[in-house]
């Protein structure tokens, strides 16, 4: 993949991973004393801080992506050193691994 390409992609995908933060972090569900609704508060505010906490990953994927971009190593695989195959960076731009050595990153993370 062309990296002006993949730095174009990666830079679009940062402005709206930011915009998205931004919103969901404006989003703080009203807080009622009663009990019925701090369980509905409590449970929003949960979906709220698990959606912020995956598109700040996300984001941190893209950041990453662009400093490999800067660095001149976009598209080597961090697991084997060979290339990401185009098709991968073409679906996923922010792709640090090769298929094989994402899963077997994957599974070293559970």
């Amino acid at each position: 993949m062309d990296t002006a390409a993949a730095r174009s992609r990666l830079e679009a995908m940062l402005d709206d991973l930011d915009r998205s933060i931004a919103i969901l972090r404006g989003e703080h569900p009203g807080r009622d004393n009663s009990a019925a609704d701090a369980g509905s508060a409590l449970s929003d505010s949960d979906r709220v801080e698990a959606a912020l906490g995956s598109l700040q990953r996300h984001r941190s994927g893209v950041q990453a992506a662009l400093e490999r971009i800067a660095a001149g190593v976009y598209g080597q695989c961090q697991g084997c050193g060979h290339q990401v195959p185009e098709g991968r960076l073409e679906a996923r731009p922010d792709a640090a691994r090769c298929v094989t050595c994402q899963a077997k990153h994957d599974r070293a993370m559970r």
